[in-house]
């Protein structure tokens, strides 16, 4: 899938914990076997093209595809598998994987942990009994500082933007690349409708403020282009004037230099 996937399993290291997570990292290399367009032999790269048919298909293709129909719906068309006239789920199929690598652990026995896909992270329990996990977001403008914390338990947690991989988001009503926001996080429950939603939210623009108000389940926290920021009224975080240097907070993107902070409500 073209990005990093980390594990911070807080239970202890039991058999069946250790065994579980073997299984979710073979499970993950199977998604990129399956799903990613960035291999040609892939089944979702060869449905594109015409060499297989759905049936054909492993079965998770299907059930992916009906995922992103639904969330198409969801978001008004603003999430689209096809925007730029190509088979592309990868929008979604990132947060359904590490969701999934989260119910392989948890089936286990552990409870407390983060899986962390590319920066968007499906989080279990707490960061320890009775704590809250930490999440520092990245500012997509200030390299090296972040712009707001989320803090809670069992959360999903995904941001989408330009910061990192350039103009990728993609208008689907007209196929051009998105004028949305520096970036947008987004916060639910199930990382597999939280990453859908970030990103049609990006390519939402304007309209994502409110989209995302009345959003059951999610909140979300975007910094404009200018710098400012804005947040839905549930949004469960803070906002940073520079970078965390706690050790409790986990970096929803690549580790980021420790200097000083103060956040507010």
């Amino acid at each position: 899938m073209g990005t990093v996937f980390s594990f911070d399993v807080r239970d202890a290291r039991t058999p069946a914990v250790e065994s579980a997570l073997a299984e979710a990292v073979s499970w993950l290399h199977r998604v990129d076997e399956v799903f990613s367009t960035y291999r040609p032999d892939s089944a979702v790269s060869r449905l594109a093209r015409g060499e297989l048919g759905l049936d054909d298909c492993p079965a998770e293709v299907r059930e992916v595809l009906d995922l992103c129909e639904q969330v198409g719906h969801a978001t008004e068309g603003w999430f689209s598998v096809t925007a730029n006239g190509e088979l592309d789920p990868t929008g979604l199929v990132k947060g359904w994987a590490v969701e999934r690598a989260v119910q392989i652990l948890k089936a286990a026995g552990a409870r407390h942990l983060c899986v962390n896909g590319g920066g968007d992270l499906q989080l279990s329990g707490g960061a320890s009994p009775g704590n809250p996990w930490r999440i520092g977001i990245a500012h997509p403008l200030r390299p090296g500082e972040l712009c707001t914390v989320v803090t809670g338990h069992d959360l999903a947690v995904a941001t989408s933007g330009t910061a990192e991989r350039g103009a990728h988001i993609l208008d689907p009503h007209t196929g051009t690349p998105a004028t949305g926001p520096a970036s947008v996080t987004v916060v639910g429950r199930s990382l597999t409708t939280t990453d859908a939603f970030a990103t049609a939210a990006f390519a939402m623009g304007a309209g994502a403020r409110d989209w995302l108000e009345g959003l059951d389940g999610h909140e979300g926290f975007a910094v404009t282009r200018n710098g400012g920021s804005w947040h839905t009224r549930g949004f469960p975080g803070e906002v940073c004037d520079v970078v965390a240097r706690d050790v409790g907070v986990r970096r929803s993107r690549l580790p980021v230099a420790p200097r000083a902070h103060t956040c507010r409500r």
